[in-house]
């Protein structure tokens, strides 16, 4: 299976779980916890309880999409490891598939990043945080999983029958899924702070298409920018100095620097 059969195919899975994770006023399906004894504990919106809940109920679904096209999904053995799910083909060939989630105002998600610049994400021949290397991989794809986060909340101190469960409200609403190549929906600049993590960007319409600012450079260009990335600590640590660039049009002027130095020799 190529890439692009693969991720075709994804494509389509995933328009459906809008539908199986929405009630039909729109409001996400889960409510909150059950006891053995029918107790109902409400969640928080909280970013990281709601996307590990939303994985949870997607991995079945995607066990069964593995089976209906003679793919093996593979989990990771370590938690912190990427990425988050492998589908491996009856040939041999492997594609990531990272999960990642924010919530979204308006046509703006509140901020998303795309994992690790440095460790596996460099040392692509080696197993670095990974069962797999990064360069056994025919793609990296981004599962995005987009949700409303609703104004009014559940008061957690308060506990619910099974009888009560239609009066609970769901803390999101208004799923949008995609899936898309890393390096499409890339950004230039780190996800946060002074992270080691790729960036994404935040307009809905430019994720749902791929058309960040790699997308019309090529994957290589992905590659090559991120791979020689540095923040201010990294650049001191590795004995640079300051950074070589920040973004894509410093990244630019760097290679032109390069070229001139290499046009004299």
């Amino acid at each position: 299976m190529t890439k692009e059969e693969f991720f075709n195919i994804l494509a389509e899975e995933v328009k459906t779980y809008k539908a199986f994770l929405e009630t039909a006023n729109n409001e996400w399906i889960v409510k909150g916890f059950i006891d053995i004894n029918k107790n109902i504990y409400t969640i928080s919106n909280d970013t990281k309880v709601v996307s590990k809940i939303i994985e949870i109920l997607l991995i079945p679904k995607l066990n069964i999409f593995a089976q209906n096209h003679d793919l093996e999904l593979e989990l990771p053995s370590k938690q912190n490891y990427y990425p988050d799910l492998t589908f491996k083909d009856n040939e041999g060939h492997l594609f990531a598939v990272d999960f990642k989630s924010s919530y979204y105002n308006s046509d703006s998600v509140n901020g998303l990043t795309l994992g690790s610049y440095w460790g596996y994400f460099r040392n692509r021949d080696k197993k670095m945080s990974m069962d797999h290397t990064y360069n056994s991989y025919s793609a990296h794809l981004v599962l995005g999983m987009l949700y409303k986060q609703r104004d009014e909340t559940n008061n957690e101190k308060n506990v619910f029958g099974i009888d009560e469960l239609a009066i609970i409200h769901s803390v999101i609403e208004d799923f949008i899924f995609f899936v898309q190549p890393k390096w499409k929906i890339a950004n230039d600049i780190p996800g946060s702070g002074n992270t080691r993590n790729i960036g994404g960007i935040t307009n809905i319409q430019k994720l749902l298409r791929g058309e960040g600012p790699f997308a019309t450079l090529g994957e290589d260009v992905f590659d090559d920018y991120w791979m020689g990335y540095f923040n201010k600590y990294d650049a001191q640590k590795a004995g640079i100095g300051i950074p070589h660039y920040n973004n894509l049009e410093t990244y630019k002027e760097y290679l032109k620097l390069q070229a001139n130095k290499l046009s004299r020799l």
